[in-house]
């Protein structure tokens, strides 16, 4: 019994922990869906344009985190959202109206909302005063207006029984409509129940451009067993022809609702002139499929469910451990199809593997797509970071996206968010000018921040570009002489690539004050290091006067790697095939040295070389032919990597080499290659800032060969 006790414990524990994994997932996805809805809002309002529909998007979504806060104890969130759907709802019914100063504490709520999902996962007493001094602050900033007192049945013959259901909000849209002028439509139609849901969503996709549905009810008639008959009640500006065209069918009729008149006026244009009209409508649209299933199901309509990353995690080890059973398996494969007197049995094996190979290859290849993502997700995020930084910064900025439809592994656009974040503010801060001094030079009041996002093979590239004042290399240079960064000499020496550069060494800064976004010295010298961890590269170029762009350049995935198999002074080595351009011999006499570096020639331009031993405090063999150079490129930039041998390729997942050797450069990881040997992961781009950085910038980090060469 006992045991039993705790089994039943233990169970009801583990669903304790996934229901409260499934809240912070769902809340999570409300409030990303209530930052694209507000900064759809606030684009609207700058152009001075409102969308109530979009309002009450904002109120529904937090109307559904107060219930979901509530059902899972989150207090001091559910207390945020009731406050905050007061505002809101009188927003929604033109108590409030929609000023700059509203959208404001609409954005400090995402805030909040961060703030108090982060603590109830780690509980600090600190910070929940942030809650109570929000509220205190919506209490006090939104001020109420009365509504308008004009009853919307004044205008039209509307039924009672229809204005007597409609709720506040509904009544209030409609009153608003017909201040506005516009002319109201009965759409009646009739729906099956069984595909009710698609098909009223397919209507009010139509209806949508039209204008705004103000309610819809049943009638209380029509109908039968299987169908149900709904009445929308439709605002437009739109003719009577035009709404009929798009809307009536046999299935849907639209009649014009009569305005109060005067006898002599023309009767209201009814349903069956609506259908006549839609029929001789040239391009009328087709009704919508009726559904023909015979008993009700109970079954879901959504095929999705949510994954927690780290169960993919758990899988692609396990894949990884498969790939090295799939290498042994080939190995010894080819061992007894090499005995004459095991051939039968080798061609059986050889079968095995074969189709071993085939599933485990589909195994990978789901897992993988199942890890990608849109990359678009923390672009939602950037839109706020803009508005709030702009605002700090006494700007105008707007942010031109591109490409957010590719696709990046889960946890690259995770570890992604914050380079981002620091990159735009920066560009606000120290790339785009005030609005006189754009107007002096002749630019747009608005600057302009432009993010881009493309697949190129196995790569993403990602481009940050702004419009600004550029990068200003002489106050760069001042800089890196003033902090002993360089010596006149090397200043002199530095090419524009180099000088550039310098903006990603820590604690560098060209802004002489400390403001609320920047002059501490830090951000660009994250960016670039936590770029690095992701296997990626920033690449920075800058016209003064014209603006800055930022290239980084990212593996699609960092979960499983086709990796190339080297050897350099007896030791194993993986090198990711997303870095190799290409493999050829090495020979010693063709290549030269220039300025203490080791170069060769290749198709008319100078490719550096680095012995990887040499590199790494590896015992090196005799120097001679039968070495290769592996040609690996991070960006624009290349490197020729000499080695020894080449053992061949093979998929790799990479394992990280823990906390105490983390900070040590040159590696991504390490992997295990098969036959029980475990390899070191070379990182291409730490190791070409390694070999190509000069040698007062490179930083005082551990070497790569403190790695290589320990136990």
């Amino acid at each position: 019994m006992v045991g039993g006790f705790r089994y039943r414990r233990s169970r009801v524990a583990d669903a304790t922990d996934k229901a409260r994994e499934e809240f912070f997932s769902e809340a999570q996805e409300i409030v990303e869906g209530l930052s694209r809805d507000l900064l759809a809002l606030d684009g609207l309002a700058q152009r001075g344009q409102a969308s109530p529909e979009l309002v009450n998007d904002v109120f529904r979504a937090v109307h559904t985190l107060k219930g979901l806060a509530g059902l899972f104890g989150a207090t001091r969130m559910a207390t945020l959202s009731h406050d905050l759907e007061e505002v809101l709802d009188d927003l929604r019914l033109g108590r409030v109206e929609l000023t700059r100063e509203v959208l404001d504490l609409l954005f400090r709520a995402l805030d909040v909302y961060g703030q108090l999902l982060t603590l109830e996962r780690a509980p600090d007493e600190s910070l929940f005063g942030v809650v109570d001094e929000f509220l205190a602050d919506l209490s006090k900033r939104v001020r109420r207006r009365a509504p308008p007192e004009a009853r919307a049945s004044a205008a039209y013959d509307l039924d009672p029984g229809l204005l007597a259901v409609l709720t506040e909000y509904e009544e209030h849209r409609l009153r608003t409509c017909v201040a506005s002028g516009f002319s109201l439509f009965r759409v009646r139609a009739r729906f099956n129940l069984l595909t009710i849901d698609e098909e009223l969503e397919a209507l009010k996709t139509r209806a949508k451009p039209l204008g705004e549905i103000v309610t819809y009810l049943p009638t209380g008639d029509g109908g039968d067993a299987e169908s149900i008959d709904l009445e929308l009640l439709l605002a437009s500006r739109e003719e009577f022809p035009v709404i009929a065209a798009r809307l009536a069918s046999e299935r849907v009729s639209v009649e014009e609702v009569d305005r109060r008149r005067d006898p002599t006026d023309a009767p209201p244009r009814s349903l069956r002139e609506g259908a006549a009209l839609a029929r001789d409508h040239e391009g009328a649209e087709e009704p919508a499929a009726e559904g023909g299933a015979a008993g009700l199901s109970l079954r879901s309509v959504s095929q999705t469910v949510r994954v927690d990353i780290r169960k993919l995690d758990s899988l692609m080890n396990v894949v990884g451990e498969l790939s090295i059973v799939r290498s042994t398996l080939a190995r010894i494969t080819e061992r007894v199809r090499s005995n004459p007197g095991l051939r039968e049995l080798g061609f059986e094996l050889y079968r095995l593997q074969r189709s071993f190979e085939r599933h485990l290859g589909e195994v990978q290849d789901g897992i993988l797509e199942v890890r990608m993502v849109p990359i678009g997700q923390i672009f939602d995020k950037l839109g706020r970071v803009v508005r709030q930084a702009s605002r700090e910064a006494g700007k105008q900025v707007s942010l031109v996206i591109t490409g957010a439809e590719t696709e990046v592994d889960k946890l690259i656009v995770e570890e992604l968010s914050d380079p981002l974040m620091h990159m735009v503010r920066n560009a606000i801060d120290h790339g785009i000018e005030p609005v006189n001094d754009r107007a002096r030079v002749g630019k747009p009041e608005v600057g302009t921040i432009a993010i881009n996002a493309f697949q190129k093979g196995s790569h993403v590239l990602l481009e940050i570009e702004d419009d600004g004042r550029g990068i200003d290399r002489a106050r760069v240079r001042e800089i890196a002489l003033s902090r002993g960064i360089l010596d006149q000499t090397g200043a002199a020496e530095l090419d524009d690539r180099g000088l550039l550069g310098l903006i990603f060494l820590p604690g560098f800064s060209t802004k002489g004050a400390v403001d609320m976004l920047a002059g501490r010295g830090v951000g660009m010298d994250v960016v670039k290091t936590n770029i690095s961890r992701l296997g990626g590269v920033i690449d920075v170029q800058s016209e003064p006067g014209i603006g800055t762009k930022m290239t980084i350049t990212l593996p699609i995935t960092l979960a499983i790697l086709s990796s190339l198999l080297v050897e350099a002074g007896g030791q194993s080595f993986a090198v990711p095939l997303s870095a190799v351009e290409e493999a050829l011999a090495y020979d010693a006499g063709t290549s030269r040295v220039v300025d203490a570096r080791e170069v060769m020639t290749l198709r008319g331009a100078s490719l550096p070389l680095v012995h990887l031993d040499a590199l790494l405090g590896l015992r090196a063999r005799a120097r001679g032919r039968g070495r290769y150079v592996l040609v690996v490129s991070a960006g624009t930039r290349r490197l020729g990597v000499v080695v020894d041998h080449l053992e061949g390729q093979q998929d790799i997942v990479i394992k990280p080499l823990g906390r105490s050797l983390a900070s040590v450069r040159g590696f991504a990881g390490a992997a295990q290659l098969g036959d029980q040997r475990v390899g070191l992961v070379l990182d291409a781009p730490a190791l070409i800032d390694e070999v190509l950085a000069s040698g007062e910038a490179r930083k005082a980090e551990p070497r790569a060969k403190d790695v290589a060469s320990s136990p």
